[in-house]
């Protein structure tokens, strides 16, 4: 955290209670912990909510840490919730954003505001999870809430979430799967709940479902994926929403559907950031982002004049182009600003894919040079060109939500331009400011049945090296139709839109654009259920150019409230490394994240967790794909000791995928529980 200001004198007193029980309509405890100003029975306060699965005890507590004790004291009860099956809470969790999930927010919504020491007006905040039920919660507007602010969340749970992208299964479906049957599997503390936590633990681990099966059993955008998707109804949002995001995390596109969309109140704000808060979050600069939110809150929830109203709709870093790395501290760049969103000063400038064209200056149109051995040009100028990448293509892609500020960024990406159809500009003379949402609008047809492309933008650097700018992915089977998925008929030339990712990115004079598609992306992506031909015709890619100008955007330097207190056991560490077996020919992924090992100097309560992936497939072989991830969970003290460790797997053939798990908990040492799943999945649309 470079930069941040670490605040010790504070405002004003306050209080930190560790475990306030909230009981539902249906008898079930909540656990919350809640801090609130010292005075706030005689000066009632509004309250800020956070709703999550993730454990404010021994989870997210170091970020809790930083930021809800600062909010108390300026003025604010924080109340940061154990979801019903989590944590210190009593129930059992089901699925994300159910219908209980929503009905126990709402009820702690109206239970805060009707408190004493609360004036009667509730903001709801999170990141992630929390980002999206606190949209969720806004659509279905409680009384009390009448502000929001939601980070690296998602309108659209089948579009734009870890599940599914433009159609394509992505890896991290069952990756999060893994995750959240790690992460739901332990226990209470017994220091606070008392004897009944172990009859809670194994009633937990009973109930605990393996959201895999699900997730998977839903491969187009039914109405499971249609509730919970904000986009259903943008008007239903009426409190105000600021939005806020990262160019190095998965939920990028957010702030601009959200701004374009939204009637109520609502302004947004990207940064460089990977999945973090912005107070703490890299790559660097972070930003004053505690105080933007005390300016929202202050607005919105007291009714002062902070200025919020005035501030432009979107303000995002522009990132300066850099040699790519799996890891950045920083990213180079400048705070550029539009005063409304959509932008009419952003111009589409158009790209043509050709055989033998370039780009050049023009103002309006220009060209890229198909850089494809062996492709022909037809009479008309049209082109034609193949191509089957390896099923190992995408091995530079990033993590699709990178949050263990180590190796999980887009790397160099000239292994993947090699199994790739490419098209290269020339040397720019002038800089380009790309700032929207690239479009590349392509007639193509394949030789089966299904199909997907692909499609990256990158920075051709005058160093040799190809950066990643932003990327799209559609599933052939769910183009323009992801509600009704229809098979591509061989053979037929179609219009394909791919939509890229919202980016802000300068290429600067003396680099060149290259597109390239590809019909695999593993492991980011799951391949097809066969071998499939991708044959282009003619294709345009629409580029959003910002005429450059003076912005005149800033943001205080980011504060915090002191770092949580711990003894270090074990340090954190990661590791990524792909290799290919010469023999087998199998490529292999090993991705190793270790979250260290910690003890809360407070209650002496001991945490840690490590994870470690194998993603592995052959070239040739898109039904050779295979996954298998490990969670160890460890926590107690020194009298009492646990740990929950899980096992996932899944792999495919053309017809289904098969998912197994084993999900075991010890106490002291000695097994407690053991619990295997198994699932056959069938493939209809992936």
């Amino acid at each position: 955290m470079s930069g941040t200001d670490t605040v010790n004198d504070f405002p004003c007193q306050i209080t930190d209670q560790p475990d306030v029980g909230i009981y539902m309509s249906d008898g079930c405890r909540l656990s919350v912990r809640i801090w609130m100003p010292a005075d706030a029975s005689l000066h009632p306060v509004p309250a800020i909510v956070e709703h999550l699965p993730y454990r404010k005890r021994d989870g997210t507590i170091a970020r809790d840490e930083l930021m809800h004790p600062w909010f108390a004291s300026h003025g604010y009860a924080c109340l940061r919730i154990d979801m019903r099956g989590s944590g210190d809470s009593g129930g059992f969790m089901e699925d994300e954003y159910t219908d209980q999930e929503w009905q126990d927010a709402s009820e702690v919504i109206a239970w805060a505001s009707s408190q004493s020491w609360c004036t009667g007006r509730v903001g709801m905040m999170g990141i992630s999870w929390g980002g999206f039920n606190g949209l969720q919660l806004a659509a279905m507007r409680p009384p009390a809430l009448q502000a929001v602010i939601t980070l690296c969340s998602s309108v659209d749970r089948f579009a734009d979430d870890i599940h599914y992208k433009g159609g394509c299964l992505l890896g991290e479906n069952i990756g999060w799967a893994a995750n959240m049957l790690s992460y739901s599997s332990r226990p209470p503390d017994k220091a606070l709940v008392g004897e009944d936590w172990r009859a809670m633990w194994m009633a937990r681990l009973e109930q605990l479902p393996l959201m895999a099966s699900t997730w998977h059993g839903h491969q187009s955008r039914d109405a499971y994926w249609q509730r919970g998707s904000v986009c259903e109804d943008y008007t239903a949002i009426q409190a105000a929403v600021l939005t806020v995001g990262g160019w190095h995390d998965g939920y990028r596109n957010t702030v601009s559907h959200l701004l374009g969309k939204l009637t109520s109140p609502v302004k947004g704000i990207v940064g460089p950031w990977i999945h973090k808060y912005p107070h703490y979050a890299a790559p660097q600069p972070a930003i004053g982002f505690l105080q933007e939110a005390k300016r929202w809150w202050d607005q919105w929830l007291k009714d002062e004049d902070t200025g919020v109203k005035n501030e432009p709709d979107y303000r995002v870093w522009l990132m300066d182009s850099i040699a790519p790395a799996r890891w950045l501290p920083e990213r180079p760049g400048r705070w550029i600003a539009e005063s409304d969103w959509p932008s009419s000063s952003i111009q589409s400038q158009l790209f043509n894919l050709g055989h033998d064209l370039t780009v050049t200056d023009a103002p309006a149109t220009g060209t890229l040079h198909q850089n494809v051995p062996g492709s022909q040009a037809n009479a008309d100028g049209c082109f034609l060109a193949t191509i089957t990448s390896p099923q190992d293509c995408g091995q530079a892609a990033g993590e699709y939500f990178p949050f263990a500020f180590g190796p999980e960024l887009p790397d160099e990406q000239s292994v993947d331009d090699q199994g790739s159809m490419i098209f290269d500009g020339e040397i720019l003379s002038t800089a380009l400011d790309i700032v929207g949402a690239p479009e590349l609008n392509l007639f193509a047809s394949v030789d089966q049945p299904f199909g997907m492309i692909c499609v990256r933008l990158c920075d051709l650097r005058p160093d040799g090296s190809s950066a990643l700018i932003t990327l799209g992915l559609m599933n052939l089977v769910h183009a323009d139709r992801p509600e009704h998925p229809l098979a591509p008929v061989p053979g037929e030339l179609t219009m394909y839109k791919v939509v890229l990712d919202q980016i802000a990115y300068r290429i600067p004079a003396g680099h060149r654009l290259r597109i390239a598609l590809s019909t695999s992306y593993w492991p980011f992506v799951w391949p097809q259920p066969g071998v499939f031909e991708l044959t282009v015709s003619s294709g345009a890619l629409s580029l959003p150019v910002r005429p450059e100008q003076t912005d005149n955007v800033s943001f205080e330097p980011p504060e915090t409230s002191p770092a949580w207190a711990v003894d270090v056991i074990r340090k954190a560490c990661s590791t990524r490394a792909t290799l290919k077996d010469e023999k087998s020919g199998i490529v292999t992924t090993r991705i190793s994240n270790d979250f260290g090992e910690n003890r809360d100097q407070a209650h002496g309560l001991l945490s840690g967790s490590e994870t470690h992936e194998i993603w592995s497939i052959h070239p040739d072989d898109p039904l050779s794909a295979n996954v298998s991830i490990t969670w160890s969970q460890t926590g107690g003290r020194d009298e009492w000791q646990w740990a929950t460790d899980v096992e996932v797997h899944m792999h495919c053939d053309a017809k289904a995928f098969y998912v197994s798990a084993v999900l075991i908990a010890t106490e002291s040492g000695t097994q407690v529980f053991r619990r295997e799943y198994k699932d056959t999945i069938a493939r209809e649309f992936v």
